[in-house]
C-alpha cells in the first residue's frame, strides 16, 4: 500500500514518541516516582496527540460566548463554554490535578506531597494539545500559592478546599484581575479604589475598571486596588481576594462588561471587569500588594516558560513526522541536507526550553523547602525562561509550520493554533521589556548572579567534559557574567535584553552537558555545543558555516 503523500501524525502518544523527555525524566524525579507516574504519563502522551488535541480544535473554532441577561431580563452575567471545554476542564482540573497537584498530598496515587516537577511534566505534554485552558490551570495554582503564603487564617480555611478540588462542580478556579488601561505593567498607576465596607467589619469594596481579565467568570479573583486616602505610588496599593458569589449566593458586585476577541487562547475566555461596589477581603499586609501578587505572577511566569516549551516541542514533532515522512524530489525530506540543518535549528532552543523548565522546577522545589541558597537562583531562573523560552517559541511554531507546507497554513491543521498562541507567552505577565529588566532587577536586589554563577560551577565541578567544551562553557560564562553586570549598572538598562539572553543560554547549555552526565548518554553534550556554535560564540555572516551535521540529534 502506497503512503499518503500528506503525513499526518493524529493519534501518536506524545510521551511515548518523545524517549528524550523520559530520560531527562530519570535525572529530575526519583526512580520509584517516575516507574509510578509512567502510566499517567503515558495516558497524557496518548490525550495529547489524539482526543485531547481533537477536544481543543473544537474549543478553538467554538469560543466562549458572553450572556448578559435571561431571557425574561433579569442581569444574570453567565459565559457559556463549549461542551469540548468543559470536558477538558475536567481533564486538566480533575484527572491530572494539574491545579491541585501543589497543594494536596492525595493525587495521581501517589500518598504525599510530589515535587512541582510531576505538574510541570504532566503541564509541557497537556499544553502540546491545549495552551488556552493551562492559564485557568495556571492562575489558580498561583493564586492558592498566593492565598496560603500571605492570606489570613480564615480566608485559608474558606476557600483552600474548593480551590483544590478535583470535581468540577465543587472547583473554585482562580483568576487575577490587575490590568488598568493605565496600568498594565506599571502597577503604581493602579486607579481601582477600595474603602471599608462599613456593614461588613473586615471586608473592603472595590470600585475601578479591570481591563484584561482572563478567566473573568473565576470563582475567585486576586485584585489590586488603591487604599482610599492612602499614599500614592506603589505604597498605596493593596491585594484583594475578591469572590464571584457572595455568602448568601447572589453575584457579587461587579460586571462583565465584555469578551475580548482575541489572536490565540481563544478556547479561553477573556474580558473587561467594572466593579462596582464589589466585596473583598485584604490578603496580607496592607501597601504590599505589589510584591504580594509578585509572588503569584512569577508561579505564572513560570508556567508561561513550560508552556512555551511544549509549545516548541509539539512543533518540532509535527516537523519532524513531516520530514520523515514527505517525498520530495524523489527523496524523504529529512534526507535533504537543508532541511536536516533546518530541523536542528529549530531543535536547539526546543531542547533548552524544556531543559530549563527542570532546573528551574528543580530550583523552586529546593527554596520552597526552605533552601536560602535556592531562593535567589529560583528567582532568575524564573524572568529567564519566561523572556526567552517564549520569545524562541514564536519563531519555533512558525518556521516549523513552513516544514508543512501550505497544509500548514490551513485552519485544520494544528500549526496555526500553535502559531497563535504562541505569541501570548511574550505578553502575558509581563512583556519582553519588562521580565528583561527583571532579570537586571533580581541581580541587583536579590545577589541572583552570584547564585547563578554558583550554581553553574557546582554543575561543572560535578562532571568530567572534553576540556575544549569546558573551556568554551567556562569562557562563555565569563562574558555573559560581565554583561550581567554591565547590564545591572546605573543608566544600563537598555543592554537587559541581550544580558537576559546570554545568561539563560550559558544556564542552559552548562545544565545539559550536567544532564549527559548524570543520564550517563553523552550525546546531550551536543545540543549544549549547538547552543554555544550558534547563540553564544562569534559568526561571521558572510562566512559559510561548513561545521559538519548532528545527523544523531535527528534520531528523535
Amino acid at each position: 500500500m502506497t503512503a499518503h503523500p500528506v503525513p499526518d501524525q493524529h493519534g501518536a502518544n506524545l510521551y511515548t514518541t518523545d524517549p528524550a523527555l523520559r530520560d531527562l525524566l530519570q535525572v529530575y524525579m526519583p526512580r520509584e516516582l517516575l516507574a509510578h507516574l509512567e502510566p499517567v504519563l503515558t495516558r497524557l502522551g496518548a490525550l495529547a496527540g489524539g482526543e485531547l488535541d481533537d477536544l481543543a480544535g473544537i474549543a478553538d473554532r467554538n469560543p466562549p460566548t458572553l450572556e448578559l441577561r435571561t431571557r425574561t431580563g433579569i442581569d444574570q452575567q453567565r459565559i457559556d463554554k463549549h461542551p469540548a471545554y468543559v470536558e477538558m476542564e475536567r481533564l486538566a482540573f480533575g484527572e491530572f490535578a494539574l491545579a491541585a497537584i501543589s497543594h494536596r498530598q492525595d493525587v495521581l496515587g501517589w500518598e504525599g506531597q510530589l515535587p512541582a516537577v510531576v505538574k510541570y511534566a504532566l503541564t509541557y505534554l497537556f499544553v502540546q494539545a491545549e495552551f488556552g485552558l493551562c492559564c485557568p490551570v495556571s492562575m489558580t495554582d498561583s493564586l492558592t500559592r498566593t492565598l496560603k503564603k500571605f492570606g489570613s487564617p480564615d480566608l485559608v480555611q474558606r476557600w483552600l478546599p474548593s480551590l483544590t478540588s478535583l470535581d468540577l462542580d465543587t472547583l473554585s478556579q482562580g483568576a487575577m484581575f490587575m490590568t488598568e488601561q493605565g496600568a498594565g505593567s506599571d502597577i503604581a498607576a493602579t486607579t481601582t479604589l477600595a474603602r471599608p465596607d462599613l456593614q461588613h467589619p473586615g471586608a473592603w469594596l472595590l470600585t475601578g475598571d479591570k481591563w484584561f481579565c482572563s478567566n473573568p467568570d473565576a470563582a475567585l479573583a486576586m485584585v489590586l486596588a488603591r487604599v482610599e486616602g492612602g499614599p500614592a505610588g506603589m505604597k498605596g496599593v493593596s491585594l484583594f481576594l475578591l469572590p464571584r458569589d457572595l455568602e448568601d449566593g447572589t453575584h457579587n458586585h461587579y460586571r462583565i462588561i465584555r469578551l475580548k476577541d482575541k489572536l490565540g487562547t481563544r478556547s479561553m475566555a477573556s474580558g473587561e471587569i467594572r466593579l462596582e461596589g464589589a466585596r473583598a477581603w485584604l490578603v496580607g499586609e496592607q501597601g504590599r500588594g505589589f510584591v504580594q501578587m509578585a509572588d503569584m505572577v512569577n508561579n505564572s511566569r513560570l508556567s508561561n516558560g513550560v508552556r512555551a516549551a511544549g509549545l516548541m516541542r509539539r512543533a518540532v514533532s509535527e516537523a519532524m513526522h513531516v520530514a520523515r515522512n514527505r517525498e520530495a524530489f524523489g527523496r524523504k525530506l529529512i534526507d535533504l541536507p537543508l532541511m536536516r540543518r533546518q530541523l536542528l535549528k529549530l531543535q536547539v532552543p526546543a531542547e533548552q526550553a524544556r531543559t530549563m523548565v527542570f532546573q528551574t522546577a528543580q530550583a523552586l522545589r529546593a527554596a520552597d523547602a526552605g533552601d536560602e541558597a535556592a531562593k535567589p537562583l529560583a528567582r532568575i531562573l524564573t524572568p529567564l525562561i519566561k523572556f526567552r523560552a517564549c520569545r524562541d517559541a514564536r519563531k519555533v511554531t512558525g518556521d516549523a509550520m513552513e516544514v508543512r507546507g501550505g497544509c500548514g497554513y490551513i485552519e485544520e491543521w494544528a500549526d496555526p493554533r500553535l502559531v497563535r498562541d504562541a505569541h501570548l507567552g511574550s505578553i502575558w505577565e509581563g512583556t519582553s521589556n519588562i521580565v528583561a529588566l527583571d532579570v537586571v532587577r533580581a541581580i541587583r536586589r536579590e545577589g541572583s548572579l552570584a547564585a547563578l554563577q554558583s550554581h553553574w560551577q557546582s554543575q561543572l565541578d560535578e562532571m568530567t567534559l572534553d576540556a575544549a567544551l569546558r573551556a568554551r562553557l567556562q569562557s562563555a560564562a565569563k562574558r555573559a557574567t560581565a554583561l550581567a553586570q554591565a547590564a545591572a549598572e546605573a543608566g544600563q538598562d537598555a543592554i537587559a535584553r541581550q544580558a537576559a539572553s546570554a545568561l539563560y543560554h550559558v544556564t542552559s547549555a552548562i545544565a545539559m552537558c550536567w544532564e549527559a552526565h548524570r543520564m550517563g548518554k553523552p550525546q546531550r553534550t551536543e545540543w549544549a555545543d549547538l547552543v554555544l556554535r550558534h547563540r553564544l560564540e562569534p559568526k561571521d555572516p558572510l562566512a559559510a558555516d561548513m561545521a559538519p551535521l548532528n545527523d544523531s540529534l535527528l534520531a528523535h
